[in-house]
């Protein structure tokens, strides 16, 4: 296999998003198996190229088929994950490989959905986000990882409401940085 920067970037993103999606205790796994779902999943080609991404109008539908995917993946592994711990898996891997590097003002990066946790919920419902504190205090009580498909769009669609630029633009709220 050759060492391109492609492979490069697809071994740091399967690293960074496979350690932050395993950190809920309801869903632990090793870096190794993030990778290989990744790699058996669609989202392996659609990071090759920024041309493959889906258009703004069209990505939740093809996040929700890359999560099934993903959970359908773990599951023939005998590992159940949530809607909401495949999504943090996808939405670190395209967030490391096109949010960080690409054209932040393609329509296509702008529709990448952030990764989502307690701590950036937490912080959207105390500062009231977007006037979304209803969204933002469900979406804490059922906990990130415990999200099903449509939990997990709801927050999204929150996020659209709270935000006039790309998506990832809400993470400015989130503290785990510190």
């Amino acid at each position: 296999m050759d060492y391109s920067i492609i492979e490069h970037k697809h071994r740091f993103a399967s690293w960074a998003a496979s350690r932050g999606a395993s950190t809920s205790p309801l869903c632990r796994f090793e870096v190794e198996f993030g990778k290989m779902l990744l790699e058996k999943s669609a989202l392996y080609e659609v990071a090759k190229s920024i041309d493959n991404l889906p258009n703004f109008s069209d990505f939740t539908k093809e996040h929700r088929m890359w999560r099934e995917e993903i959970i359908g993946i773990a599951k023939e592994h005998q590992k159940e994950f949530t809607h909401g711990v495949a999504a943090k898996l996808i939405n670190l891997y395209l967030k490391s490989i096109f949010v960080c590097v690409e054209n932040i003002n393609d329509k296509r990066i702008q529709a990448i959905h952030p990764p989502i946790d307690s701590i950036l919920l937490e912080e959207l419902y105390k500062k009231n986000i977007g006037n979304q504190k209803l969204a933002w205090n469900k979406a804490r009580k059922t906990k990130w990882s415990k999200f099903n498909s449509i939990d997990y769009e709801e927050v999204i669609e929150a996020i659209k409401l709270s935000t006039k630029e790309g998506l990832w633009t809400i993470e400015k709220y989130w503290q785990g940085y510190q």
